[in-house]
């Protein structure tokens, strides 16, 4: 009898915890469909405005703390873009400054691996731009979710570059202020002796 309770017991646990994991990897979910509706309407084309998948509020809602803190050290050094905000000139999502109204896209949770859950989120980009093969692509971007504060945001975002290689945006970020903050300094200042108020007369 002990033996069945204990059998029962385990079972129940099990089947707790891969309840949890199970329900943790389909809200993982959530803050990739918040970005990647966003970027859907922002290629949609139309009269509605840009969305800013890093704007303040989204930052703290569905990134995690290092993503915000890694963007916001970037963000101190914009590209030369139209809001002078962004440390980005083109879409990280769709990986380029061009595209077409996505298509076929799909979002997928993996099953979570080391507190990771990874988000596979797939589209087609670039079918308006012709019919030929490279076109009609499927482009793959892999979002890195974790659990924060008791809910799922967004760590990572990993695309591929033009070799076929991943390309982790926290990475791209950290060399971008890393590159900025190692610019040299005498193209901003003037040399000491100009620097140097006139001697009276």
């Amino acid at each position: 009898m002990h033996k069945f309770a204990a059998s029962a017991f385990a079972l129940t646990l099990f089947q707790f915890s891969l309840g949890a994991h199970m329900a943790f990897a389909a809200d993982a979910t959530v803050p990739v469909k918040a970005i990647m509706d966003a970027t859907v309407s922002n290629w949609a084309g139309g009269d509605s405005d840009w969305q800013d998948i890093f704007g303040e509020d989204k930052l703290k809602e569905i990134y995690s703390k290092d993503f915000g803190a890694k963007y916001q050290a970037a963000a101190q050094f914009p590209a030369a873009d139209e809001d002078g905000i962004s440390p980005f000139d083109y879409d990280v999502i769709v990986n380029a400054q061009d595209a077409c109204p996505l298509e076929d896209v799909k979002i997928d949770a993996q099953p979570p691996k080391n507190n990771v859950t990874e988000v596979l989120a797939t589209f087609k980009k670039s079918t308006c731009m012709g019919s030929d093969a490279d076109y009609q692509k499927v482009t793959t971007v892999r979002f890195e979710v974790v659990e924060e504060g008791g809910r799922p945001v967004v760590d990572d975002i990993v695309t591929n570059d033009d070799n076929g290689n991943p390309s982790s945006l926290k990475s791209v970020m950290v060399d971008l202020v890393k590159q900025q903050q190692q610019q040299p300094t005498d193209q901003t200042q003037q040399p000491s002796d100009q620097q140097k108020p006139a001697n009276p007369q």
